[in-house]
């Protein structure tokens, strides 16, 4: 099998890895609920703990980050290039944004990324995590825990004088979460930003 055969099923599988929908699961086993149905409709963490309570949101977090951090093991394992971990780490990331098993719905991918930075850099990843509960623990916004946590992700790596792809990966990947992001909330947060109803689109909460 040629490397780039072998690169394309490896990428393909990260795909499938990705949109494995951990809160979606949450919720039919935990309330036999669609979490696309409720809350903001997204299939991720922050919906996860405001539907189904806080363990069970930090579960679905684990399981989300685990993705990520699988596709970096599988990969490693099958001798992936640098490149091919590259399009693998993308692959999972848009594997659990639009997921095949939903009809290509799925969360915001921030989990996922976490996952990934621990299992590829664990010790610069690690040090964002204070500032992701501090955040957190201000404003009582996950999503803005979260936010700021890719921040600090890349200023880590950036500043610490991480590999080139490293940061450019991270880089790529806080581009596609943060461009999901908006997309699917673009008419929520304009009416925000003409209200101020911050709480209206769950910023606040």
């Amino acid at each position: 099998m040629s490397d780039v055969l072998i690169a394309a099923v490896l990428v393909a599988i990260s795909y499938l890895i990705g949109g494995v929908p951990a809160a979606y699961l949450g919720g039919r086993l935990q309330r036999g609920v669609d979490i696309r149905e409720h809350g903001n409709g997204n299939v991720g963490t922050v919906n996860a703990v405001r539907m189904l309570g806080m363990r069970s949101g930090l579960l679905i977090l684990g399981a989300d980050a685990a993705k990520g951090a699988l596709v970096i093991a599988i990969g490693r394992f099958a001798g992936a290039s640098d490149y091919t971990l590259f399009a693998m780490a993308i692959a999972v990331t848009a594997g659990h944004n639009w997921s095949p098993y939903i009809g290509f719905k799925g969360g915001k991918g921030v989990a996922v990324i976490f996952g990934i930075s621990l299992a590829m850099a664990p010790v610069l990843s690690t040090l964002a995590g204070p500032v992701v509960f501090a955040i957190y623990f201000a404003t009582r916004s996950w999503v803005w825990a979260f936010g700021a946590g890719i921040i600090a992700i890349n200023a880590i790596f950036i500043g610490t004088g991480a590999p080139a792809l490293c940061i450019i990966l991270c880089l790529v990947l806080s581009f596609l979460v943060i461009t999901t992001h908006f997309a699917r909330e673009f008419t929520e947060l304009k009416q925000a930003l003409r209200d101020r109803n911050w709480r209206k689109v769950g910023l606040l909460e």
